[in-house]
């Protein structure tokens, strides 16, 4: 008899690819895409260079970006069809499930050879990081019955966003503390929306669907929507004395219930995201003022850090995020869609490295069922 393989939920450590995009040391809270250090990226870099980098391999040239900018100011505007689809959907619709038919139509619009075409591909990847906030903001402004607005050509990539929600320009303090969340949220390694990226792209299908089916994965409540519920966890506690929140968090963890931002399946220390996230807080509050949200989540990670720190159970990406975005006048059911606008960067350049060498993803599976089964016919079935 075969020997069974050993079955490994969620193909959790199993290798899936070779890359050289993004490096994790989980043990020593390291991040780096392609070997340059997140902190050194979020300092020094704005979110289209850490994007050229993901995507080309390597940081560009002052020519090079420039050029780069101006592509992508090029390419914001959307088919004037792919408004009117945003149009028919229902308002109450959630914006990741707009985001998803409006990248995957944008496939029919824009047709070519990704496979044999490098300039096809290079477009590809400047529409998509191009367009995906114009399509969340459209979104945003036809759910409540107001005209989207155009897209500016003199802002960079993460002011343009905050100017296309409402049509104010954004102060440069919000815009870097929105340029740097960016920046940490472009690439995550082998995480699940990465994973069916790879996967889709394997089959040889086009960017559009890529990026698409990866939108997809990312709007699962495990994935891109926890920052949304860290939000509502906080907002739940009502007694936010330090007694009372060591007792909330003490009574969730002995039933064993999700502390939402807290835990990460790599870190087993402080996710360094969640750090820099937490130092543009600071900055953010010191100007606009604080929220009682921020006073309660550095209570709530204290003691966290006590209960079970040592397990290594410390704040992850999402801790933070929505409170920073909260504080920005971003609505809460557009943190995932603006997960993808970063993350898109991310899912493309691991595209780009699947298409070297492809093979088209096929993992087995273990049989548990019934083999042999006599068939019984209608009549005779109890």
């Amino acid at each position: 008899m075969a020997q069974v393989p050993e079955y490994i939920p969620g193909l959790a450590g199993i290798p899936a690819a070779r890359t050289s995009i993004c490096y994790i040391d989980g043990s020593a809270g390291k991040l780096q895409y392609r070997g340059f250090p997140i902190e050194v990226l979020s300092e020094r870099c704005s979110y289209e260079e850490v994007a050229y980098l993901l995507v080309f391999g390597h940081l560009p040239s002052a020519s090079q970006l420039e050029e780069f900018r101006n592509q992508l100011v090029s390419e914001r505007g959307l088919k004037f069809r792919i408004i009117d689809l945003l149009k028919t959907l229902p308002e109450s619709g959630h914006p990741m499930d707009a985001l998803t038919a409006a990248v995957a139509a944008m496939g029919m619009f824009y047709k070519g050879d990704h496979i044999a075409d490098p300039e096809f591909r290079r477009l590809s990847v400047i529409r998509l990081i191009a367009k995906l906030p114009t399509i969340v903001t459209a979104w945003h402004r036809i759910r409540r019955g107001d005209d989207p607005i155009k897209p500016s050509h003199e802002l960079g990539h993460a002011a343009n966003f905050l100017y296309m929600l409402e049509g104010e320009v954004p102060t440069r303090l919000a815009e870097r503390v929105f340029d740097v969340a960016l920046i940490l949220h472009a690439e995550h390694s082998m995480n699940a929306s990465t994973f069916t990226a790879r996967v889709t792209g394997s089959t040889l299908t086009d960017p559009y669907a890529v990026v698409a089916s990866a939108i997809g994965s990312l709007a699962g409540p495990l994935h891109g929507g926890a920052n949304e519920q860290v939000l509502t966890m906080l907002e739940r506690i009502d007694d936010r004395s330090p007694h009372a929140v060591r007792s909330w968090a003490e009574d969730r963890l002995a039933r064993k219930d999700k502390v939402m931002g807290f835990g990460h399946r790599v870190y087993k220390v402080k996710d360094p995201r969640a750090t820099i996230l937490q130092g543009l807080a600071t900055k953010l509050f010191k100007k606009f003022g604080s929220t009682p949200d921020y006073d309660l989540a550095v209570e709530l990670e204290g003691q966290m850090a006590d209960l079970v720190g040592n397990k290594g159970i410390y704040p992850n990406v999402d801790f933070y995020s929505g409170i920073v975005y909260q504080k920005l006048g971003i609505p809460m059911d557009l943190f995932t869609p603006i997960f993808a606008i970063s993350r898109v960067a991310g899912w493309l350049a691991h595209l780009l490295e699947q298409l070297e060498g492809n093979r088209i993803f096929r993992p087995s599976q273990i049989w548990v069922g019934e083999t042999d089964r006599a068939f019984v016919p209608i009549e005779e079935r109890a």
